[in-house]
């Protein structure tokens, strides 16, 4: 839902605030060395309400409940009849980040599964068809959202994760709906939800290796803080993998030794060339300070990685 009281900053200058956020990340980004940029998604108040509340169908004023991923029941956009995209959602985001990094870009979106988990469906009765109409709205923003400027869009779609059944019946269908016609470079993301709230994590996922099938190009993967055993990711051959080694549980911040630890534990199973270092998820409950620390480490630790790989 929309949750606009998390806001600090009045109606009237809350884009020129949002602005100025935006500004803020890009350049915490640059500082630290990244090479592909995000807008920090300054302007979300969560990952995925932005987009899913911007549709036709939905009834935000009068919320249904659903359970979250800790299983407590939460307010969800009520689904009262056909999902439409009314209009592009992120391109402005986009523009704003392409006019402000000479970078590559890379922008999210929630994914079809997911945001079909986010809701109380009140008018389709048939968790499959509502899966492909979201696909559509979003197969709609991603062509939008490349034809803005945008090097890189990646589909959020945690809950392929913590609904495995579901995700095998329809999951992989609506994800390459979602991708149909797209010519970019494609992501997936998936993870065991934010580590605010989700502290004991498996170390292996319950749905990962029927993303091969899917149209993405590229498989992000939460890794560091479950420990996760990455020998699943040989079931991933053609996909390269955005490997998670950055651990959002802790408020300490990892020296670049840990950092390239956790990437050596994957080359046995990936090669370098198909491995793209990231966060195990969003930075988003950090303190400013500890996240641009974790980035700098990321960044320190992919280079003594690829020092050790340089031929000598």
């Amino acid at each position: 839902m929309r949750v606009k009281e998390l806001w600090r900053v009045a109606p009237e200058w809350l884009e020129q605030a949002q602005d100025d956020a935006t500004l803020l990340a890009i350049r915490a980004q640059e500082a630290a060395g990244l090479d592909i940029i995000t807008d920090g998604e300054q302007r979300r108040e969560s990952y995925s309400n932005r987009f899913a509340t911007a549709l036709e169908g939905v009834d935000i004023d009068n919320p249904g409940m659903a359970p979250g991923r800790s299983g407590r029941p939460q307010p969800v956009p009520r689904v009262v009849g056909r999902i439409r995209r009314r209009h592009a959602v992120e391109v402005r985001d986009v523009e704003f980040l392409r006019a402000n990094t000479d970078r590559r870009i890379k922008m999210t979106v929630p994914g079809p599964f997911t945001m079909t988990q986010q809701t109380q469906d009140d008018h389709y009765k048939d968790e499959a068809a509502l899966a492909m109409d979201y696909a559509a709205a979003v197969n709609a923003e991603i062509k939008d959202l490349f034809a803005a400027g945008a090097d890189i869009v990646q589909i959020d779609e945690p809950y392929l994760q913590s609904k495995p059944d579901k995700a095998r019946a329809y999951g992989v269908q609506a994800v390459n709906r979602a991708l149909d016609g797209v010519t970019g470079t494609t992501v997936v993301h998936m993870c065991f939800g934010y580590a605010a709230f989700i502290r004991d994590k498996p170390a292996g996922y319950s749905f990962l290796p029927e993303l091969e099938a899917t149209r993405a190009k590229q498989i992000s993967i939460e890794a560091a803080q479950p420990k996760l055993d990455c020998a699943v990711l040989a079931k991933l051959p053609s996909k390269t993998i955005l490997l998670g080694v950055i651990d959002l549980a802790d408020m300490s911040v990892e020296t670049p030794e840990i950092v390239a630890a956790r990437i050596r534990r994957a080359l046995p199973h990936v090669p370098a060339e198909r491995i793209i270092v990231a966060p195990d998820c969003g930075l988003k409950y950090l303190p400013r300070d500890i996240a641009f620390g974790k980035m700098k480490a990321m960044v320190d630790g992919a280079a003594i990685v690829r020092r050790e790989l340089a031929p000598r």
